[in-house]
């Protein structure tokens, strides 16, 4: 059975996307779409929404003087940040609007396929793309297709609760404003079955749950990923060099990778290590420390070249490792090496066809290495530390038939998973959402 028919909704619009917030019969849709069904608030979700709004209003002078350290400190976007207390920095056009939000880059890249077949199947549509981290701005901002308003702001496609998160929601303190928060969603498309549940538990509506494909799956390519130009010539300088890359590694992991780097230099003289850190402050500290211990070492942003003694390249940048992935048959995918970690995306080496190798703590990623897996058992290889990767990397590189043999798998594994999602999502949306209000 279908949904009920298109029906308007009555909002107040307190962002001031459109001026002041005042009542207003539009069709402003969002991912997180007012439920048209949910007519009375439950009497325990409105006491606790209330304590909710009067906490954030008493803190708000506090929010906007941690705004302004944030800003000093190179970390807001000089101009822009007022956007994070809902001042936008665009007046919103007239007509029907719909809102993506991302939290962080991963995110954010995952959702600009939805936006590009957006814009190719609805034309008539404005669309609004919001981020929570100012590093994510600086990296999509320019790969959005035109037309596309980008602020920072709140916000849910490839809908995820930790374990933790979880625990806290289900409490008696906060279920009520939890399930009042998801009955606001037209559509929830959850990471995993297990996601459902929770999200069910949470008194999310079963209707509105449904499976689209996990969006890191779905990569585009295109000219603005990071200094093509440059990419190239480093694909020359490493053409008869043995390479392998450690990508997005956080604070302490660059131990455990340089530890494997020694060893893997005593069999291979000609070896480069390609070391992605997660934050490109990180890059510089590595560098530093590298080459106060007499190591040869290229950094990206100074546009270093790569020399004959040069064993170590360090990519201080953000928005190019999909590209920096193409250069290397081997990539081990960082942030799944330390206790606390919740490991990184996998699927874009794959994609890149490489050998795919990641740590034991990979947090939600389980499900994405597990379906990987279960497709070809060589797709992605999970080892328990360092003296496994060690010996793992050091077969890719002493046997070419095992080394072939993983990339395929990741690269079959990655095409299989990775089919027809951005067309799932936009039936979902277009079923649950659009239907509902644009009609």
């Amino acid at each position: 059975m279908g949904p009920p028919g298109p029906l308007p909704t009555m909002r107040i619009t307190k962002t001031k996307i459109n001026g002041p917030a005042k009542k207003e019969k539009k069709w402003n849709v969002a991912i997180r779409l007012p439920m048209v069904m949910v007519m009375v608030m439950p009497m325990g979700a409105a006491i606790v929404y209330k304590l909710y709004r009067a906490l954030t209003y008493g803190v708000s002078p506090l929010v906007y003087l941690h705004l302004r350290w944030r800003k000093i400190r190179g970390r807001e976007h000089p101009l822009r940040w007022p956007e994070r207390l809902g001042r936008p920095s665009v007046s919103r056009p007239p007509g029907p609007l719909i809102w993506f939000h991302a939290v962080s880059l991963g995110e954010g890249m995952a959702a600009i396929p939805v936006i590009k077949h957006c814009r190719r199947l609805r034309p008539d549509l404005h669309i609004l793309m919001t981020t929570t981290t100012y590093s994510a701005f600086e990296v999509i901002k320019n790969r959005l297709p035109s037309g596309v308003i980008y602020q920072i702001a709140l916000g849910l496609l490839n809908a995820r609760v930790s374990t933790k998160s979880f625990k806290q929601w289900s409490g008696p303190l906060f279920r009520p404003l939890i399930s009042l928060l998801l009955s606001k969603f037209s559509l929830i498309a959850p990471l995993s079955t297990l996601q459902a549940i929770r999200f069910q538990l949470l008194e999310a509506s079963p209707f509105t749950i449904n499976f689209s494909g996990d969006l890191k799956y779905v990569h585009e390519y295109d000219e603005s990923e990071g200094d093509i130009g440059s990419i190239e010539d480093l694909k020359a300088s490493l053409a008869h060099r043995q390479v392998w890359m450690a990508s997005s590694i956080h604070r302490g992991e660059e131990k455990v990778m340089l530890a494997v780097h020694k060893v893997l230099m005593q069999k291979n003289p000609n070896l480069v290590t390609i070391i992605v850190p997660r934050h490109p402050q990180h890059g510089k500290e590595i560098a530093q420390k590298l080459q106060k211990e007499g190591e040869v070492v290229a950094l990206r942003s100074r546009h270093e070249k790569l020399m004959p003694r040069t064993n170590v390249y360090v990519v201080d940048t953000l928005g190019e490792l999909r590209q920096l992935y193409k250069l290397t048959p081997i990539a081990v995918i960082g942030g799944s090496f330390l206790p606390g970690l919740a490991g990184h995306n996998i699927s874009e080496a794959a994609a890149a066809g490489c050998a795919v190798l990641t740590g034991p703590h990979i947090g939600h990623y389980s499900n994405m290495v597990s379906a990987m897996q279960r497709l070809n058992p060589k797709s992605v290889l999970q080892v328990s530390g360092k003296s496994e990767l060690e010996e793992a990397v050091s077969q890719l590189f002493s046997d070419a038939r095992v080394l072939e043999a993983q990339q395929m798998a990741a690269k079959q594994a990655f095409c299989a998973l990775s089919s027809g999602i951005v067309a799932n999502v936009w039936n979902l949306l277009n079923f649950h959402v659009f239907r509902r209000a644009l009609c």
